[in-house]
């Protein structure tokens, strides 16, 4: 090692580590701040459907921003595939690239990347890296996320290997007219592109601004032995979990109305400081839009093992080396182009919850009962009051599992990360109303810690006629409890309740009409531990905040409620 090295090492004490980290952190949080307050669409700008991060010049994570693990877990392999399509002597200051296809990117097309180079002294010093899901980016149905009838890619919308979009900081208008000439909402993905643009923009101000706070070779050095400390950390994390292979199975309802299950399997081996999670046993790919590229297997699988591991564990490169996550090609979660993916979203829960199944074996005191399974409601169209297009975008989340030391909450998103869009905003921006909006009494699995309540959810369309698209799950299989927990009641997606009521499958596609209601039942979560174990007060309580009914309580709990106290 020379002089001048050593020097810089000796220079990254303890405190200048500590600003470099939460540097790096600020960053990422601003840029997500940046995206959401310049967005134009409700999955942006009120949704939090969108992630951002930091990477140095060599194309590794360094920090994100505290948004979706679908988009974080998938941001180092887009990374890897830009630098080939555009080594540093074809990029200039002010370059962004942009794409979304499937099986570079985070795994269907409404997941738009980009990319900005970071120039200090001539050369690239990092990446300011973001990714948004837009509202729709053209294909076979509005929101082009359908799952049901799609059987390749090519009807999934507009596909776009990375291009250079932003020249020397102007978007290259050809390749945007492009762009949008090929979706149905043109202000909001146009608005939210740019939106994009802004955000990496201020993150690669502010990352070039620490850069020259501490000074080049400051920062490469600490940088580096922040991603080493990481690794050393995740190791020993993985080290004090006992060797062996962990497996467990489920099931996806299907893909789309009388279709077979999907089996989800994974095994998970521990052997010494390193972790493999192998899914190659789950289904093959399936001929309808919901299969998982690696990529986004990755990204679910990477979040579930850090959850178990450290949860407050900072995700970088070095946290990522230590984790390894296969599966066979054509498999389900690993499809081969052109498998249709534009409703992979569905999946993301059922990944959680079959590694939670698996590690629950041997790490009780973290694991849970399964998820409630979230919905992801698309309904597109024409507004009769505006005579332009329309995109109803909308995510609805349940409970969380039981777990080993209290009960799963309610209506929180699972792993997504993303708020609950307020039901003012779509009737505002959409001819829907919302008539019912409430938790599901009864629904959650019992136990000793309870599973958190189904959501229901009714909406009613208020324009002649519209496209139904319905991601969802768990109307077959219920969401499983945990050493003895019950599991959660089953959901339910049903047109026009009460009034010649229909049942939907969990993955419907269907024109509805002016006045028709959807109703949105999502499943309970499952339990934790003997439902015999529960505390008498805790019932109590259940029944006082309408979470269960009197005979709920006295069929699963054999409580009866003292009237003469």
């Amino acid at each position: 090692m020379d002089g001048t090295a050593q020097r810089v090492e000796t220079r990254v004490d303890p405190v200048m580590l500590s600003v470099l980290w939460n540097g790096l952190v600020g960053i990422a949080e601003e840029m997500g701040s940046t995206l959401r307050r310049t967005a134009f669409s409700e999955a942006v700008r009120d949704g939090d459907d969108f992630s951002t991060a930091v990477f140095d010049s060599k194309g590794r994570l360094l920090a994100q921003g505290n948004f979706t693990p679908g988009h974080l877990g998938s941001m180092p392999y887009i990374m890897q595939h830009v630098m080939k399509y555009f080594p540093e002597a074809t990029l200039e200051p002010g370059d962004t690239i942009f794409g979304n296809d499937s099986a570079i990117g985070s795994g269907h097309y409404p997941d738009c990347f980009m990319v900005t180079p970071v120039f200090e002294g001539g050369s690239i010093a990092g990446y300011t890296v973001n990714i948004a899901h837009h509202t729709d980016v053209g294909g076979a149905v509005p929101g082009s996320q359908a799952i049901h009838g799609i059987t390749e890619a090519f009807q999934e919308g507009i596909r776009i290997l990375p291009v250079k979009l932003v020249r020397k900081g102007e978007f290259d208008s050809d390749l945007l007219r492009m762009i949008v000439a090929n979706v149905r909402m043109v202000d909001k993905v146009s608005g939210d592109i740019r939106a994009q643009r802004n955000a990496n923009y201020v993150g690669a101000q502010r990352f070039l601004k620490l850069i020259n706070d501490v000074g080049r070779e400051l920062f490469e050095a600490g940088t580096e032995q922040i991603l080493s400390v990481s690794e050393t950390r995740m190791r020993d994390l993985i080290r004090e979990i006992p060797d062996g292979v962990y497996s467990f199975d489920d099931h996806m309802d299907d893909c789309g109305p009388n279709t077979d299950p999907i089996r989800v399997a994974v095994d998970i081996t521990i052997k010494g400081d390193e972790v493999t999670l192998d899914f190659s046993r789950s289904s093959d790919q399936v001929a309808a839009g919901m299969n998982c590229y690696l990529n986004y297997t990755r990204a679910y699988a990477m979040f579930a093992i850090k959850v178990f591991a450290d949860a407050l564990l900072p995700q970088n490169d070095g946290v990522i080396r230590p984790v390894h996550i296969v599966s066979r090609p054509g498999c389900f979660f690993n499809a081969t182009y052109p498998a249709p993916s534009g409703g992979r979203a569905v999946n993301q829960v059922r990944i959680f919850d079959a590694i939670n199944g698996a590690l629950a074996k041997v790490l009780p005191q973290k694991a849970m009962g399964a998820l409630s399974h979230w919905t992801n409601v698309n309904i597109g169209g024409v507004d009769d009051r505006t005579g332009r297009n329309f995109v109803f975008y909308d995510v609805i989340f349940a409970g969380y599992g039981g777990r080993s030391n209290k009960d799963g909450i309610e209506a929180m998103a699972p792993i997504m990360n993303c708020p609950n869009i307020p039901v003012e905003v779509h009737e505002s921006q959409n001819p829907i109303l919302v008539r019912r909006l409430e938790l599901v009494p009864d629904s959650g699995g019992a136990g000793k810690y309870r599973g958190g309540c189904g959501v229901r959810k009714d909406i009613e369309l208020r324009t002649g006629h519209a496209k139904l698209v319905v991601l969802g799950d768990r109307h077959r299989f219920e969401p499983y409890g945990v050493f003895g927990g019950s599991p959660g009641m089953r959901a339910q997606t049903v047109l026009n309740p009460g009034n010649a009521e229909e049942q939907l499958s969990s993955k419907e596609i269907r024109t509805i009409k002016r006045g028709d209601v959807i109703s949105f039942r999502l499943a309970g979560a499952g339990g934790y531990g003997s439902p015999a174990g529960r505390d008498a007060r805790q019932i109590e309580e259940d029944l006082l905040e309408g979470y269960i009914t009197e005979s709920h309580a006295s069929k699963v709990y054999g409580y009866e409620r003292n009237t003469a106290r």
